[in-house]
C-alpha cells in the first residue's frame, strides 16, 4: 500500500487495511471497533455500523464543541491494533508493505508504531519503504481534471488528500480555499490534528481575510486550535494575534482573547504558563461577550468564556470564585438558549461544576451532577472516569469500578480506567491483578508517567527490582523531577543496599511533593536500617500527618523504641492494634509473646 497523505490524508495506510479486511471480518468483530474503523476508513462507514458514540456525533459542527485530546490517535490506532490482531488470529497471518513512509500522515506513521509494539511478528510482519516510483508531473490543469474527477467519485477520503491536493496545484485557488476548508473541518472534528495543523497553514495564504471574513477565521482557528493540541503554543497565538491584526469583529476578537487566555493557562511547559496573563485575556473575552447583540449567541459565548475564566481561577488557588462563575454560566444557558440548543456546552459546564464541588467538599453535589451528565451522554467515556474517581473517594469502590469497566467499553482503549482500576485492586490487596491492569494501561501507551510510576512501585514492593528499576528510569527521563517515580527508584536504591543513592531520591521526591506520605514512610524505614532511629521516627511521624496506619504506627514505634523512647512506642503499638486487631506481629511487639 501508499501511505502517502496526499492520497486521502489522516490514516492514508489505515484505511487501506481496514479496507480490505472489514469486508472479511466478522461482523461482531467489526461492530466492536465501529469507532476506530469508522475514523479510520470514512468510506466504509456503509460496512461498519455505529454501536457506540456520544451526543456530540449527532449535533451541528457548531454545537460539537469538544475539541479531542491529542493522545485521541494512539486510542483509535490501539483499538484498531486489537482488531487487526484478532481477525489476524482467525484468518492467519499476512504481510504489510508501506511504501511512502516518508509522506506518510503522523496519525499512519503513529499506526504502524503500535502495530509493531501489540502484533506479534508472527501475525503481523511490517515492511516499510521510503519511496515508491514518484507520480509524473502535472500541469495546473491536470491538476483541475484530477481534482473534478475524484470530485464526482464523491469519497471521504479523497476530500482529504488527493483534492486539496490537486485544487492547490490547480489554476482556482477559489476552488483550493474550499477545498482546504472541506478536509480541516473534517479532520478537526476527527481528532487529526496534525493534519489540521498542516492544511490550514497551507490554505491561509490562498484566503482573503477581507472578501472571505468567515472562512478565513474558521482556517485560522482550527489551525491555531490545532496547533494549541500540538505543544505548539507559540505558533499558535501568532495566529491570533494576526487575527487580531486583521479582524475588526466582536466575535472574531473575543474568541481570539479566549483562546489566547487558555493557551496561557494550559501552555504544556509549567516554566510558560502565565496566569495573570490569561486572565487578562479571559477578561476581554467576556467584556467583548456581554455586549453581543443577540441573547442566543451572548448566552453561549459568555458562558464559554466564563467557564474559562473559572478554570484560570482554579489555578490561581479560588476554587469558590470558579464554582461562582460555572454557576453563572448554566444559569445563562438555562434562561437565554433553547431547550435543545447547545446539549454539549451544557454538559461540560455540568462536569466541570462537578468537578468543582469536589474541590469544595461537596462530593453529594458533585455525584448529582455526573449522575445527569452520563444520563445525558451515556456513550462519553471521560465522564465514567470521573464518576468512577468520586465514588472511589466515597469508599463506593465496586461502583467504581463498574464505571471504569464502563469507559473502557464505549470507546476506543486507553490507558486510565485500567489505571485506576488497579489503584482500586491494590488497596484491596490485590496486587497481582493491579500488576496486570497496568500492564495493560502501559502496553496502550508505554510513556504514560503515572502508570510507570505505580508500577515502579508495585514492582518494587513485589521484589521485582530489576522491573521496577526499569520503569522508574523509563519515567524519569519522561519526567525528570516526578515524585513518585523518585519514590519508587529510592525503595529500589534501599533495597539494593545503595543507601546514599536512596536518600537522594527520597530527598528529591520530597522536595517536588512534600506531601507525599510514600517517600516520608520510605525515607523512615532507610534511617532505621542505617542507625538513625530518631531521623526515622521524625520521618515517620510526616508520614502519620494524613491520618493512623497501623503498618506506619507499628514502624514508628520500633523507631522510639530504638531511640530509648518505650512508653511513646507502647502508645503506637496500642494504636496500632485497634487499627489492626488481628496483626500477630503487632500484637507480639506489644505483648512480648
Amino acid at each position: 500500500m501508499d501511505a502517502d497523505r496526499r492520497l486521502r490524508g489522516p490514516y492514508t495506510a489505515g484505511g487501506t487495511i481496514a479496507s480490505a479486511l472489514v469486508p472479511v471480518a466478522r461482523p461482531e468483530l467489526v461492530a466492536r471497533y465501529d469507532i476506530e474503523l469508522r475514523a479510520m476508513a470514512p468510506d466504509l462507514h456503509g460496512l461498519v455500523p455505529v454501536k457506540r458514540g456520544s451526543v456530540a456525533d449527532h449535533l451541528p459542527r457548531a454545537e460539537r464543541i469538544l475539541v479531542h485530546a491529542p493522545r485521541r490517535t494512539l486510542r483509535l490506532s490501539n483499538g484498531f491494533a486489537e482488531f487487526l490482531r484478532e481477525h489476524l488470529a482467525e484468518a492467519g497471518p499476512r504481510t504489510l508493505v508501506v511504501e511512502n513512509l516518508h509522506e506518510a500522515d503522523p496519525t499512519d506513521r503513529e499506526l504502524l508504531a503500535v502495530l509493531r509494539r501489540r502484533i506479534a511478528p508472527e501475525l503481523l510482519t511490517v515492511v516499510t519503504g521510503e519511496q515508491a516510483v514518484p507520480d509524473s508531473p502535472l500541469t495546473p490543469e491536470e491538476h483541475d481534471a484530477r481534482a473534478d474527477e475524484l470530485e464526482l467519485e464523491g469519497t471521504i477520503g479523497a476530500r482529504l488528500g488527493a483534492i486539496p491536493y490537486h485544487r492547490e496545484h490547480g489554476t482556482d485557488p477559489r476552488k483550493a480555499v474550499e477545498a482546504f476548508r472541506t478536509a480541516v473541518e473534517w479532520c478537526l472534528d476527527a481528532g487529526f490534528h496534525d493534519a489540521v495543523a498542516e492544511l490550514g497553514l497551507r490554505a491561509l495564504p490562498l484566503t482573503d481575510p477581507d472578501t472571505e471574513p468567515e472562512t478565513w477565521w474558521r482556517l485560522l482557528h482550527s489551525a491555531a486550535t490545532a496547533l494549541g493540541s500540538l505543544d505548539r503554543e507559540d505558533e499558535a497565538e501568532a495566529l491570533f494575534d494576526l487575527a487580531r491584526r486583521e479582524s475588526i469583529s466582536p466575535v472574531t476578537h473575543a474568541s481570539a482573547a479566549y483562546s489566547t487566555g487558555m493557551l496561557k493557562v494550559r501552555h504544556h511547559d509549567p516554566a510558560q504558563r502565565d496566569l495573570n496573563a490569561a486572565l487578562a485575556w479571559v477578561n476581554q473575552a467576556i467584556a467583548i461577550s456581554t455586549l453581543l447583540p443577540d441573547p442566543h449567541e451572548r448566552a453561549f459565548k459568555l458562558g464559554f468564556d466564563l467557564n474559562g475564566r473559572a478554570l484560570v481561577e482554579v489555578r490561581l488557588g479560588n476554587p469558590a470564585k470558579a464554582l461562582r462563575l460555572v454557576q453563572e454560566a448554566v444559569e445563562l444557558a438555562e434562561r437565554d438558549l433553547r431547550p435543545d440548543e447547545h446539549p454539549i456546552h451544557r454538559l461540560v459546564l455540568r462536569a466541570n461544576r462537578a468537578q468543582l464541588a469536589i474541590m469544595l467538599g461537596r462530593p453529594e453535589d458533585a455525584l448529582e451532577d455526573l449522575d445527569a451528565v452520563i444520563a445525558a451522554d451515556p456513550g462519553y467515556p471521560d465522564y465514567y472516569i470521573d464518576r468512577g474517581n468520586l465514588l472511589h473517594r466515597l469508599g463506593r469502590r465496586d461502583a467504581a469500578i463498574a464505571d471504569y469497566e464502563t469507559a473502557m467499553r464505549v470507546g476506543p482503549p486507553f490507558p486510565e480506567p485500567y489505571y485506576n482500576r488497579a489503584e482500586i485492586l491494590f488497596s484491596a490487596g490485590d496486587h497481582q491483578g493491579a500488576l496486570v491492569d497496568l500492564d495493560h494501561a502501559l502496553e496502550l501507551d508505554p510513556g504514560f508517567v503515572d502508570g510507570l510510576a505505580n508500577r515502579a512501585g508495585l514492582l518494587a514492593a513485589l521484589g521485582e527490582y530489576d522491573r521496577a528499576r526499569a520503569d522508574a528510569e523509563a519515567g524519569l527521563v519522561l519526567d525528570p523531577v516526578n515524585p513518585y517515580l523518585l519514590c519508587a527508584l529510592g525503595q529500589v536504591e534501599m533495597a539494593e543496599g545503595r543507601h546514599k543513592e536512596a536518600r537522594i531520591a527520597f530527598d528529591q521526591a520530597l522536595e517536588g511533593a512534600p506531601s507525599l506520605t510514600a517517600a516520608w514512610a520510605s525515607r523512615g524505614m532507610l534511617a532505621f536500617e542505617t542507625g538513625d532511629p530518631e531521623g526515622a521516627v521524625a520521618d515517620f511521624t510526616r508520614a502519620l500527618e494524613p491520618g493512623a496506619d497501623p503498618a506506619l504506627l507499628f514502624n514508628r514505634a520500633m523507631a522510639l523504641r530504638a531511640a530509648g523512647r518505650d512508653r511513646e512506642a507502647t502508645a503506637d503499638l496500642t494504636r496500632a492494634l485497634e487499627l489492626a486487631p488481628d496483626d500477630d506481629d503487632i500484637r507480639r511487639e506489644l505483648t512480648g509473646n
